[in-house]
C-alpha cells in the first residue's frame, strides 16, 4: 500500500483532527507529520454554517481542492458524522451492479415491479414502468436499484464496500434499500475521499466501469468547467437527510464536495431540497471557484480560502 493508498484509508475512517486547533479563516494547517502525502492540509471555514442557518437545517460540506491538497471543511465534527448516503449510494451501486455484471451498461432495462411502498418513497407514477439505469440514476428512481439490490446481495455488496472503505459497513438492514433505511452510513469526509478514487481511477472497478458511471454524473457541462454529481435525501426517524456530492472539474483543477443536511421534519421546509444544492454553490463562490455573472450563469476563478 503506498502513502498515497495510507492517506484516504485512513482519512475515510478517522481525519484525526482534534489535535489541532482551527479557526475560521485560518490558514491551512499542516499535518503532513501524521497523515500520508496528499491532502495534508485543512482549511476549517465555521463562516460557512450561515448558510445552513439560512435553510433552517444543520449541516457541513467537506470540499477537497485536488491542486493545492488542502481540504475545506465547515467544521471538524458534523464532517465526520456518518448518516444514511440516501441516493448518493447510486454512485457506487452502480459501480457494483457493473463489475459484478448484474448489469451490462447504463442502457440496460431494469422492469418496474409492479409496486412501491409509497409510504416510505412518496407518490412518484411518472418514474412507475420500465427505464434504463442510466434513466434511474438521473430521476432518482429507487425502485430501479433496490431491484438491482435483490440481484447483487448483501455478501458482495460487504465485500466491495470493504475494499472501498465505503460507509460504516453495517449492512443489518434486511430490506434491500440499505442505504435510505437502517444503520448504514458514511460522512462528508468518507464521500469526498470516494470520489476522489473514483476521479483518479485507484477503485477495484475496471476502467469501462468507471468510465460508464463518470459519464453518467455528468450533470453540467459548461465551455470552462463540468460538474458531475448526485443528490439524496431520505427520511428516517423523523429526520430529512439531505446530500449532495460530486465534484467540479475545470481545465486546471478539480474541486470534490459532499454537502449533508439534516433537519427535523417537525420542522420541514419546502426549500430543503434545493438548499442541497444553493449552499454548496453559494460555499463554492465564497471561496473563488465560482463567480455569479451579470447574466446569472457561473464562470470559474482560481480558487480563494
Amino acid at each position: 500500500m503506498t502513502d498515497n493508498d495510507n492517506f484516504w484509508s485512513d482519512a475515510i475512517y478517522s481525519l484525526n483532527l482534534r489535535t489541532y486547533t482551527f479557526l475560521a479563516f485560518s490558514q491551512p494547517q499542516d499535518i503532513s507529520k501524521s497523515k500520508g502525502e496528499i491532502g495534508n492540509s485543512v482549511c476549517v471555514r465555521s463562516d460557512f454554517k450561515i448558510y445552513f442557518d439560512q435553510c433552517q437545517v444543520d449541516g457541513s460540506i467537506a470540499i477537497y481542492d485536488n491542486t493545492k491538497q488542502t481540504w475545506i471543511l465547515s467544521d471538524t465534527i458534523g464532517t465526520k458524522r456518518e448518516v444514511l448516503p440516501a441516493s448518493t449510494f447510486k454512485v457506487i451501486n452502480m459501480l457494483i451492479a457493473l463489475e459484478t455484471e448484474v448489469i451490462k451498461d447504463e442502457n440496460e432495462i431494469v422492469k418496474w415491479p409492479g409496486k412501491t411502498d409509497t409510504i416510505k418513497y412518496g407518490y412518484r407514477p411518472s418514474i412507475y414502468h420500465d427505464m434504463s439505469v442510466k434513466e434511474a440514476f438521473e430521476v432518482s428512481a429507487g425502485w430501479a436499484f433496490v431491484e438491482l439490490s435483490k440481484k447483487i446481495g448483501k455478501e458482495r455488496y460487504r465485500s466491495y464496500l470493504t475494499k472501498c472503505r465505503y460507509g460504516n459497513l453495517d449492512l443489518s438492514q434486511s430490506d434491500p434499500d440499505f442505504w435510505n433505511y437502517g444503520k448504514f452510513a458514511i460522512s462528508p469526509i468518507n464521500q469526498v475521499t470516494f470520489l476522489k478514487k473514483l476521479y483518479d481511477g485507484t477503485l477495484p472497478f475496471s476502467k469501462r466501469n468507471v468510465a460508464i458511471v463518470k459519464r453518467v454524473m455528468l450533470t453540467e457541462q459548461k465551455q470552462s468547467y463540468s460538474i458531475r454529481s448526485k443528490t439524496g435525501w431520505t427520511r428516517q426517524d423523523g429526520i430529512n437527510t439531505g446530500w449532495w456530492i460530486g465534484y467540479l472539474t475545470t481545465k486546471d483543477n478539480v474541486y470534490f464536495f459532499a454537502t449533508r443536511l439534516l433537519q427535523d421534519r417537525k420542522n420541514n421546509q419546502s426549500s430543503f431540497g434545493k438548499c442541497r444544492k444553493e449552499i454548496t454553490l453559494s460555499v463554492l463562490k465564497d471561496l473563488g471557484v465560482l463567480d455569479q455573472n451579470t447574466t446569472g450563469q457561473t464562470s470559474i476563478n482560481k480558487v480563494k480560502h
